[in-house]
């Protein structure tokens, strides 16, 4: 018996589904995108026409009552992710979701729970997972190339209006009722993950966050350490306060044989041992979620793991969670 296919409906088909998301649902095979929702209904229906999707709703209760969808990908800004994701998972929807999953943890953990009393299943959209240049990294690491590990230094430092940001989509950003907390709510769930995903599980973690700009709403400034059981430490430093010039994307990993240095937001691996120095160049895919998709549909479809659970995802949100209390 063949599995089901996964038909999918978006809610919020948004800039983070017009090129990155959004078309990869239809090149995915046993997957077809049926429907979009957008409370602008004028837009709705214009995405819909573009990218040739049969249906489009401005209210998400009537896309989550189409019982043709039996998925739902949660594509809005994450104050509205816990009660979409919650509605699909009670409707017997698969869904899944944007990062950072939830505003906070204690919304993450209610997530988890929701998840666990109604078997449903979820993945959440840490998609550089999948991607082959970090595939890489984690086959260095765990392959013994640098040695035993001892540190990873992280920074990203941006200017006030980060390059790394979809142009003239800033501003829910740094409006902390939508975003969870600015620019460190959006691009560091990327990074974080990623390291849980390469290292594990954290037996500590402790890190603040400051407004050095007074008259900002959110943090500009936040740093962060993290134990791992192998006593791999990592130093994190997140700042969007630096001038054009200064701005930098990086994580060393430091072994005991040589490192491994690379960007969260390029494309490339540097590996360098004393046999000398190599470096993986990779393209990544025109829909850049399309590989994490692509196993999502695969653990729907119930032949394969769930890329990226909720429980990782609720560890995740308590460190971000640490590392955002504001410090006077």
């Amino acid at each position: 018996m063949d599995n089901p296919k996964i038909v999918w409906g978006i809610i919020g088909c948004g800039d983070v589904t017009e090129k990155k998301s959004g078309p990869a649902f239809n090149r995915i095979n046993n997957s077809q995108l049926l429907a979009v929702m957008r409370r602008d209904a004028v837009k709705a229906a214009d995405y819909a026409t573009r990218h040739q999707v049969p249906l489009w709703y401005s209210e998400a209760d009537d896309l989550l009552d189409n019982i043709d969808l039996n998925a739902i990908y949660v594509a809005t800004p994450p104050s509205s992710h816990l009660a979409y994701a919650l509605s699909a998972l009670r409707k017997g929807k698969f869904v899944y979701v944007e990062k950072p999953v939830t505003l906070n943890a204690i919304e993450a953990e209610t997530l988890l729970q929701e998840v666990k009393e109604s078997g449903g299943k979820l993945v959440v959209a840490h998609y550089r997972r999948q991607l082959p240049l970090f595939l890489k990294v984690k086959e260095l690491v765990e392959g013994g190339e640098i040695g035993e590990l001892r540190t990873v230094q992280l920074r990203l430092w941006q200017s006030r209006t980060p390059d790394l940001v979809t142009k003239g989509a800033g501003d829910w950003r740094t409006d902390p009722a939508v975003s969870g907390g600015g620019y460190f709510f959006d691009l560091a769930p990327h990074q974080l993950d990623l390291m849980l995903y390469f290292f594990g599980m954290p037996v500590s973690y402790d890190g603040f966050s400051l407004i050095q700009d007074k008259e900002s709403a959110v943090a500009d400034q936040t740093t962060g350490t993290i134990l791992f059981e192998n006593q791999l430490v990592f130093n994190g430093s997140w700042c969007f306060n630096v001038a054009k010039e200064n701005q930098v994307d990086k994580v060393e990993i430091v072994g005991s044989l040589g490192h491994i240095t690379f960007s969260i937001f390029g494309n490339s691996v540097v590996v360098k041992t004393r046999d000398g120095e190599k470096e993986f160049i990779f393209d990544h895919p025109e829909n850049i979620q399309l590989p994490m998709i692509s196993r999502t549909v695969d653990y729907f479809s119930g032949i394969g793991p769930n890329p990226s659970p909720i429980e990782e995802a609720v560890v995740l949100m308590k460190i971000i969670d640490d590392f955002s209390t504001i410090r006077q």
